[in-house]
């Protein structure tokens, strides 16, 4: 059995597990990932919204706050990640239009409208025809719509191996396996046990393991992240030349209850997504998720069929019981979190590797950071007990 010894060991190599280590890697962390498939995980189904605005849910206000600081930090981010790999992200500003197709669907945005105006935030309301203008290729019915030109889009693929590459450039070691256990001495987290048999140890642990997260052996109950799989189904379709452009920003509605968004990229691939399903770990691609999105697009921009498919995808999001994600510091000592990010994984990568590295350096969580830490479920769950 073979040993291997780091600062930091970070459990899932998806671009949230990949982002703690580079940026702990940068703090002079001797750092290192285990995970079979280093850039895999959701982001290769993920859609890339980076979508502060149009995501904003009732009762997810604190959620918003560190969204909107995530989107803030892209620009920089960004930047600093294609300086140093070469790599092409995808980043494109050219914002995000929402659409009503009915009157229930209006009057539903309409109260969206007034929930940004009243956080703060950015947004234009447009008539139908307005709509139309600036998406010629949207269905004649549009009731009509919210510009958000602050909501932007990445190719999380991209990211994700744009991440690797500065992973490997920062002298984070690689264990291409995956973790079985956790190990814990003395009441505190020293490593994992790997499939293969190989222990690795660490002076901290980060369990960045995606919907996964919760599955980890040897995690003690009390800290066990409440983490669930929702089901996403995706589809990828090409814009022939001929069509282009086709959309010039991302487009995204309610159909009959159900969101569907249609993210046009640089390179002609259109995304379009995505179904939201509580089937455990099923990640089968079904007809119906497929007839389900092609019809729910068609409403939206008829002229989608005559596009060629080119891939299905299911992936895993990782949802919280708040659906906020659980950063840094657990009641284990030397075990953290990064999971848990659900809908905003790819919105929330920057400020998630910046506040992950300064937990890992000063073990207290900066302010931003501080309404996600995991120890809410554990206190909520003492409180419920009866007295």
């Amino acid at each position: 059995m073979s040993s291997h010894t780091s600062d930091v060991l970070v459990v899932g190599g998806g671009i949230i597990g990949l982002v703690t280590a580079w940026r702990a890697a940068q703090r002079g962390f001797a750092t290192a990932v285990v995970d079979p498939e280093p850039g895999g995980g959701a982001a290769q189904v993920a859609a890339g919204m980076l979508a502060a605005v149009t995501e904003l849910h009732y009762g997810e206000q604190t959620l918003l706050g560190l969204n909107l600081e995530s989107a803030r930090r892209y620009p920089d981010f960004v930047a600093e990640l294609t300086e140093l790999t070469g790599h092409g992200l995808g980043y494109r500003r050219s914002g995000t239009l929402a659409v009503a197709l009915d009157a229930d669907d209006r009057a539903h945005m309409r109260e969206l409208h007034a929930l940004q105006r009243q956080s703060g935030l950015t947004s234009q309301w447009l008539s139908g025809r307005e709509c139309r203008r600036l998406e010629p290729m949207l269905a004649p019915g549009v009731r009509g719509g919210l510009r958000v030109d602050g909501d932007h889009q990445i190719d999380p693929r991209r990211l994700a191996a744009a991440l690797v590459a500065a992973c490997e450039r920062a002298g984070v070691t690689f264990h291409r396996d995956w973790a079985e256990r956790l190990t814990v001495s003395a009441g505190r987290a020293t490593g994992v046990l790997t499939r293969a048999g190989t222990t690795l140890a660490a002076e901290q642990v980060v369990l960045a393991a995606g919907s996964l997260s919760g599955r980890l052996a040897g995690v003690p109950a009390e800290v066990l992240p409440p983490v669930r799989p929702v089901k996403g189904q995706v589809l990828r379709l090409t814009v022939p030349r001929r069509y282009a452009p086709f959309l010039t920003r991302t487009v995204r509605a309610v159909v009959r209850g159900s969101h569907v968004y249609l993210v046009p990229r640089e390179n002609g691939e259109l995304v379009v997504g995505a179904t939201s399903e509580e089937l455990g770990w099923d990640t089968t691609v079904t007809a119906g998720g497929v007839y389900e999105l092609l019809r729910d697009a068609h409403e939206l921009v008829p002229g989608i069929t005559e596009l060629p498919l080119t891939e299905t995808r299911a992936g895993l999001r990782p949802a919280s019981p708040d659906n906020a994600p659980l950063l840094g510091p657990t009641g284990l000592d030397g075990l953290l979190l990064a999971t848990g990010h659900y809908r905003n994984g790819v919105l929330l990568t920057p400020v998630t590797g910046d506040v992950l590295a300064h937990a890992l350096a000063t073990g207290q969580l900066p302010d931003e950071a501080r309404p996600f830490t995991p120890r809410r479920f554990h206190t909520a769950a003492l409180s419920e007990q009866p007295a």
